[in-house]
């Protein structure tokens, strides 16, 4: 299937399933085991191939449409909020699009690591999610700035950022000096006009990453993490999955314009037989 040119890909490629076959060395699975994997490719698929290294188990109780949003979203908020930018208990921490998949996710894992949590969203409704995930300033970015707002509470230590463009140049300056800005996508865009002066005299970081790229290596260790240190959130109730909506996988075209509106909250979900 084609996806249709005009829509921005679903974002991440993941999927969750039972393990029907296995290749020479895979030691860890066996037949029949409830697994949940980050793909390089070909998720529009009934039957997906994966790195062994990459694919984690289901969590108990949880079912496969949950499931299939945990690992792009997760390796992505995990390594980027706490591997990369180290966030730590008592920071101040801003994501933007806090109703996505990634929002959501990062809100929660920031919540339960301590830090004080702000994000922003395009509508009050989308507000109310944020503050009910744990943040605990959602800020309406159709209707206010979140810089002046962040300033006042002293700057972000930390900002995860999938916007770009215009929002390059007000997280820096929402930082704290010595804050961190990471990077994880440019949905208006990867060019920007900057004063690095400021980086320099307020020891500002900038970094960031995507998943795709990295090397099978690096990825096992971020699942590693994941498992080691979100999984358990999922297993006692301290993170949830959000789901906005759920299609067949023949109905991909209208998932993709789903996407596109302005009302989804959370994980879109494509359903295989």
């Amino acid at each position: 299937m084609r996806r249709p040119q005009m829509h921005r890909p679903l974002p991440g490629l993941e999927a969750s399933g039972t393990v029907v076959e296995m290749g020479p060395g895979v030691t860890r699975w066996a037949l029949g085991d409830r697994v949940c994997a980050l793909l390089p490719g070909g998720g529009y698929a009934e039957y997906a191939l994966c790195h062994a290294d990459h694919a984690l188990p289901v969590p108990d109780g949880m079912g496969m449409a949950e499931a299939a949003c945990l690992p792009e979203t997760c390796f992505t908020v995990w390594s980027n909020m706490v591997m990369r930018g180290g966030l730590k208990a008592g920071e101040r921490f801003l994501v933007h699009g806090g109703t996505s998949g990634i929002g959501t996710t990062a809100i929660q894992i920031a919540r339960t690591l301590g830090a004080r949590v702000f994000a922003t969203a395009g509508s009050e409704e989308k507000c109310a999610v944020c503050r009910d995930l744990g943040a605990e300033l959602a800020i309406n970015y159709r209707t206010a700035d979140f810089v002046p707002l962040m300033q006042a509470e002293g700057g972000a230590d930390l900002i995860l950022d999938m916007v770009g463009g215009s929002y390059i140049d007000r997280n820096i300056k929402s930082l704290a000096d010595e804050g961190r800005l990471v990077q994880i996508a440019f949905l208006e865009g990867a060019k920007a006009e900057l004063n690095f002066a400021q980086i320099m005299m307020r020891r500002l970081t900038l970094t960031g990453s995507t998943l795709r790229p990295q090397s099978d290596l690096a990825k096992k260790r971020i699942a590693e993490a994941v498992e080691t240190h979100v999984w358990p959130l999922l297993t006692r109730g301290a993170l949830k999955v959000v789901v906005d909506s759920e299609y067949p996988l023949h109905e991909a075209p209208s998932a993709h314009w789903r996407i596109e509106t302005p009302g989804h909250i959370g994980k879109i979900v494509l359903q295989v037989s």
